[in-house]
């Protein structure tokens, strides 16, 4: 069952479809659809993932960096 995720991309509201056997998550998912490449970004997310004790610090991580890129309210849209 095909999955819809809204946010916002540099303060332009946008929506696409997401499949779990496609992408590993929305963020992949919404990263893919603007283009954007995340090899640095998932290197670094498995370093802190390995080095931290908690999930806590790569969520941290993840809403940091996708803040920077530009990204905002990412949410899955319940049907």
């Amino acid at each position: 069952m095909a999955r819809r995720i809204t946010y916002k991309f540099k303060n332009q509201p946008r929506e696409i479809n997401f499949a779990k056997d496609k992408y590993h998550d929305m963020y992949q998912a919404i990263a893919a659809a603007e283009g954007i490449d995340l090899k640095n970004y998932l290197k670094m997310e498995q370093q802190i993932a390995m080095t931290s004790k908690g999930s806590a610090a790569v969520r941290n991580f993840r809403d940091e960096e996708f803040s920077r890129m530009g990204f905002s309210d990412v949410y899955f849209i319940k049907e």
